[in-house]
């Protein structure tokens, strides 16, 4: 049998409908409450689209992932990194990053350190594969250089970045079996010897993080 009541809630009296006995041990009249205002409220966050999903069929998710593949290209490249399609899966995100850091001034693109650091981490959620990460943050470091050597900056949040990147880089590749770490860390000490063209005190700074990551006891394993 159902009731209604009248009570305040929260300073104002509202008429609630009770649900039978047996859903109020499920659901109380508070949190319905809550769940109300929270619909009606708050922005959608993953909880309501993972709910949202359940009403799909098989069909009707093929259909929805179709659509986001359509719909950006950073999507296709996330999608093929994530199933393992294409020769070279880091291509789309490696021209994320050299568009995002190295830009053609000629072409008045503009310089996004954070568009080139979004397609890292798009990477690192697709597959995230050690080799890869490495790969991507040394490919950044690369890019910023030839960009510098070429390109008069005086901006220090670019130069801030680079560092930090090479700090990565080496974090990375510190990650990697030993047998997989040559090649990496040849790279990043040939980058080492190239700070001394940009100033701003980048040489000192890829020395110290060069040192205190050990790479020359690594080489020797």
């Amino acid at each position: 049998m159902c009731h209604w009541l009248i009570r305040p809630i929260c300073s104002f009296a509202e008429v609630v409908y009770l649900e039978p006995a047996e859903k109020l041990a499920h659901k109380t009249i508070i949190e319905r409450f809550v769940a109300v205002v929270r619909s009606k409220n708050a922005s959608p966050t993953w909880s309501d689209v993972r709910t949202a999903l359940l009403d799909f069929d098989r069909a009707g998710l093929r259909g929805l992932v179709q659509d986001l593949y359509t719909a950006s290209k950073d999507n296709q490249a996330f999608l093929h990194a994530r199933v393992g399609l294409g020769d070279d899966q880091l291509q789309p995100f490696k021209a994320c990053i050299s568009n995002g850091i190295c830009p053609d001034v000629m072409k008045s693109q503009p310089i996004s350190v954070s568009k080139a650091k979004k397609a890292i981490a798009d990477y690192k959620k697709a597959i995230g594969r050690p080799e890869g990460m490495a790969e991507l943050s040394i490919f950044y470091c690369e890019e910023a250089f030839g960009f510098l050597e070429s390109c008069s900056m005086e901006d220090e949040s670019y130069f801030a970045a680079l560092i930090r990147m090479y700090g990565r880089s080496l974090e990375f590749v510190s990650s990697l079996p030993p047998a997989e770490r040559t090649t990496y860390l040849e790279r990043l000490d040939k980058l080492r010897s190239r700070g001394r063209n940009v100033g701003w005190g980048v040489e000192e700074e890829l020395n110290s993080l060069w040192y205190a990551a050990g790479p020359d006891e690594q080489q020797s394993e």
